[in-house]
């Protein structure tokens, strides 16, 4: 009998005895041998792909991650799942499959762990959606996991990134600069791996989830390109093996503290809206009772710190110069504002991973004091009123005002949005609202960052104000309200504005406010009709007819 045996739960049921023959192999084929049979298997889950910069190094980490796994005394097995990049499919017909590639992402690792035996996984992931998925499959299976973050991209030429490329479509038509110097930022923006390089959404979920313990301290602020990372990818490689020994699975870590911490880690570092759908689904994939109403609960106290972009100075690789997230962590562990005895991927609780981290040095401005905030509470605000009856997420640094009032201008989709925005007819005063763009509408709840980023290179970020029921990319900024339920598709108020009507948004009372009567109202309710979508078949139309609401985190499984 093996020392290992009782760490190969699942991978004994695939290669031990006589009757799995057939299955051993096949295995030898792809490099098994008979001391490899009687080691747990770890599954590596690698989001690899040349589709996008955010992944095409992650082979190689992949690589690292299984050497560890085998250093450890395991079989690491490297399987991929796929990615897409929101960065190129932004503003067109691409887009509505990025929300769903999360679903996806989550099926195809729970499908292959759980189908070849794996007794604990790593994965590894670089772009927006990659994150949250592995962390869905991951929480389904329930086996011994690790998360690694693919890492941060540097910055291009004249710190420049891919949200300069997208204001400078903007820019361009509002004649402040020529083709030729768009195509100058567009050829420099990029300079090669790793996911976008802002507090956007990858950036943000890397933080989430080291802050909710499910990746090793310091893996969410790493460039892509660097040995601390291919060391990060070796170490959770042979960690895993650690927490097989100690039986330590994901929904031992990821608890309701586990959230809130996340939360308020990502409130701290004015992150994505996108993190409020992604943590809402991945605590449903554990049975977490987590609502938008925690979101505002927690963000009555906490406040935003982090000047990085898209609304503030700095890029991710300038957190990491300083010691990313770790030393604000403890800051906020110190404060209260953190439960420190949370379990964590280390073994240890998250106050005991922190006590030796040194504070930043003392003359970074990249981090505030909590005394000397960028705003005092949170720049996540959930809003409800007669526009969104059960919620929706502004995001609102205080930079471009805590309230909008304006006349509404409708488009029933981001193309004729950003058309209206590029040629003009929006204007100063306007609140533009696309909708047909949630979960079900879309489908695929796409992000808004062409038609956010045109207004702010037209220079109308503080002007107009811009609402939808679908969502927007971590690196929008400006008056922005998105995530708005019911959504158009499902017959919600979004359905039944009309142009003119006066729109207010109080950032303060947390208010979405339409301002016309409910008699009104439910007369055109009578009128209005569900628009036809013209997917009958395929993972959109499945995705359209199992998708919950943006407000449950618009996840597949949860009336399942």
């Amino acid at each position: 009998m093996s020392d290992n045996d009782d760490l190969r739960k699942y991978s004994s049921q695939v290669v031990d005895g006589v009757e799995a023959a057939p299955a051993r192999a096949m295995l030898r084929a792809v490099g098994f041998t008979d001391e490899d049979f009687k080691k747990p298997q770890i599954g590596i889950a690698s989001t690899w792909a040349m589709v996008t910069p955010c992944n095409m190094h992650i082979d190689k980490l992949a690589v690292e991650a299984e050497k560890g796994a085998n250093a450890a005394g395991a079989k690491g097995v490297i399987f991929n799942t796929i990615t897409i990049s929101d960065g190129i499919a932004n503003g067109t017909e691409g887009m509505k499959y990025s929300l769903v590639s999360r679903e996806v992402i989550a099926d195809s690792i729970e499908v292959v762990a759980g189908c070849e035996g794996f007794d604990g996984l790593v994965a590894v992931g670089g772009c927006d959606k990659n994150m949250p998925g592995c962390l869905i499959g991951m929480a389904r299976l329930n086996r011994p996991s690790i998360f690694v973050y693919g890492g941060t991209i540097k910055p291009g030429a004249g710190r420049t990134d891919i949200i300069s490329v997208f204001e400078a479509v903007g820019q361009h038509a509002r004649g402040d600069i020529s083709e030729i110097q768009v195509k100058q930022i567009e050829e420099v923006a990029i300079p090669g791996p790793g996911s976008c390089g802002g507090m956007y959404t990858a950036n943000t979920m890397a933080s989430a989830i080291e802050a909710l313990g499910m990746s090793l301290p310091g893996s969410s602020a790493q460039d892509a390109i660097s040995s601390d990372k291919a060391s990060d990818c070796f170490r959770a490689g042979e960690q895993v093996m650690e927490l097989l020994k100690r039986d330590i699975k994901p929904r031992d870590i990821m608890t309701k503290k586990a959230f809130e911490n996340a939360i308020r880690v990502v409130i701290a570092l004015a992150g994505s809206t996108n993190a409020v759908l992604h943590l809402l689904a991945m605590a449903n994939a554990v049975d977490v009772e987590l609502t938008l109403d925690d979101f505002v609960r927690l963000g009555k106290v906490t406040p935003v710190v982090a000047d990085l972009r898209p609304s503030g100075k700095y890029m991710m690789s300038e957190l990491v110069a300083i010691g990313g997230i770790q030393p604000l962590m403890k800051r906020m562990l110190a404060a209260g504002m953190l439960h420190g005895d949370v379990l964590t991927v280390t073994g240890k609780t998250l106050a005991e991973n922190l006590e030796s981290v040194i504070d930043y040095p003392a003359d970074q401005d990249v981090i505030l004091p909590f005394d000397q905030p960028i705003k005092k509470d949170s720049h996540l605000v959930v809003l409800n009123g007669n526009l969104s009856p059960t919620g929706a997420v502004a995001k609102i640094t205080g930079k471009e005002g805590l309230r909008f009032e304006g006349k509404a201008r409708v488009y029933h989709g981001e193309e004729d949005a950003l058309a209206g925005i590029l040629s003009g007819e929006v204007q100063a005063g306007d609140v533009i609202v696309i909708r047909y763009e949630g979960p079900k509408g879309g489908p695929g709840m796409r992000e808004m960052l062409s038609p956010t980023s045109a207004v702010m290179g037209k220079g109308l970020g503080k002007e107009v104000a811009l609402i939808t029921d679908g969502r927007f990319s971590g690196g929008s900024h400006g008056f922005v309200v998105g995530h708005i339920t019911p959504e158009a598709f499902d017959g919600g108020p979004i359905a039944l504005i009309e142009n003119g009507d006066t729109i207010t948004i109080d950032a303060e009372t947390r208010q979405i406010t339409l301002d016309v009567c409910d008699a009104d109202l439910a007369e055109r309710k009578l009128r209005w009709q569900r628009p036809q979508s013209k997917y009958k078949r395929g993972v959109l139309a499945k995705y359209a007819r199992t998708v919950s609401s943006a407000s449950e985190g618009a996840v597949t499984d949860k009336y399942l």
